[in-house]
């Protein structure tokens, strides 16, 4: 069950307030005091409802309204009173003599909230924004494989700190260190083949000794010399 309309708003007026409905709701409020707004209206000469004159009254008749812009105390009131009482504009503003709710939640929305998102604050629950994520992409094969690095995460390098300022030294010059291709690189025998080329070189040897190569002429030895080149030392 809603609340019950302050009137019928059957012939009454409409939109900007006039001067001369300024003054006579003014001077009613100053002889004889607030009262129910619902017979203000009427008692005050008005074709106005009783919740525009409230507003009327409140946000822009009243003595002590202030005008302007909030003050640097007054701004952090209201973010003060905002973090304990939310969007609860109307004890807001009962804290700060002179101003409304309207005037207050205004306020915020247009100047307050952006500079705390500026300084890193939420503007709703007034704790530090979490740092941005860095979305980085890298071609792994033909999938691209996503990585999520928080700011906050530290890489660390392969290099130790000596070697970073050796690097960023202007006297270090790396043209000086030779470069090595791929052909030039030489693997290191494998055991079985080393083993087997011996066994066969002292085989050959052994053989060509007990045939009594000494008795023979010194063509036979040379051509025992170029039977020995045959074989590839590894």
């Amino acid at each position: 069950m809603g609340r019950q309309p302050c009137c019928d708003k059957v012939g009454l007026t409409k939109g900007p307030w006039t001067a001369d409905e300024d003054k006579k709701l003014v001077n009613f409020i100053l002889t004889n005091g607030q009262c129910c707004w619902r017979v203000v209206p009427k008692l005050a000469g008005l074709l106005r409802c009783g919740k525009s004159c409230r507003l009327r009254w409140t946000n822009y008749l009243r003595p002590d309204l202030k005008r302007g812009l909030l003050s640097d105390f007054e701004k952090k009131l209201v973010i003060d009173l905002h973090a304990q009482l939310g969007n609860r504009w109307s004890k807001i503003a009962s804290h700060l003599p002179g101003r409304t709710d309207n005037e207050i939640k205004n306020h915020w929305n247009t100047h307050i909230k952006k500079k705390l998102k500026k300084m890193g604050i939420d503007p709703v629950t007034h704790q530090h924004l979490s740092p941005p994520e860095v979305d980085t992409t890298e071609e792994v094969g033909p999938f691209p494989v996503k990585s999520t690095i928080s700011t906050n995460d530290k890489i660390m390098s392969p290099f130790k700190s000596n070697d970073v300022l050796l690097a960023n030294n202007s006297n270090f010059c790396i043209d000086e260190i030779p470069v090595i291709g791929p052909h030039e690189i030489l693997l290191p025998p494998t055991p079985s083949a080393s083993s087997n080329a011996a066994q066969s070189i002292e085989g050959y040897c052994s053989n060509k000794l007990n045939s009594d190569i000494w008795d023979q002429e010194f063509g036979d030895v040379f051509d025992f010399l170029g039977d020995l080149n045959c074989f590839k030392f590894v």
